[in-house]
């Protein structure tokens, strides 16, 4: 159940976004094994003087924050990263040098689903490649 958070400037077309937030998505369905229908995602669009970037970045800077369960493994994210860094440039043409992606995967302790605690929760997920 992973939540995406991700970061842009202003002034994208609304066709942009919808392909940023399917990149993400289809990245990770093809990593991770998500179920089709079992991701929440949110994008801010920020000004120009709210949005700091490293110099040389494009207007196509993007910053994606992944919340993801515990447990996986580093060729998991590996893959992930890989994975939703080739979608962006090829269905949006970003740079990978325009685009990070920071992955939190928080303890069970600190997630609840339907007003369930998590660790009372039989989850099944992938874990590793």
């Amino acid at each position: 159940m992973p939540y995406s958070k991700i970061e842009i400037l202003k002034g994208h077309s609304k066709e942009y976004k919808a392909t940023l937030f399917r990149s993400v998505h289809d990245g990770l369905v093809n990593a991770i094994s998500m179920t089709e229908n079992n991701c929440t995602q949110r994008i801010y669009e920020l000004d120009e003087e709210h949005y700091e970037r490293p110099p040389g970045k494009t207007e196509k800077y993007t910053l994606i924050e992944l919340a993801l369960l515990p447990g996986r493994s580093v060729a998991l994210k590996k893959n992930l990263i890989t994975e939703i860094t080739r979608l962006l440039g090829e269905r949006l043409e970003i740079a990978p040098a325009d685009i990070i992606i920071i992955i939190n995967d928080h303890p069970l302790e600190n997630w609840g689903f339907r007003g369930t605690h998590a660790i009372e929760m039989d989850l099944n997920y992938k874990k590793d490649v």
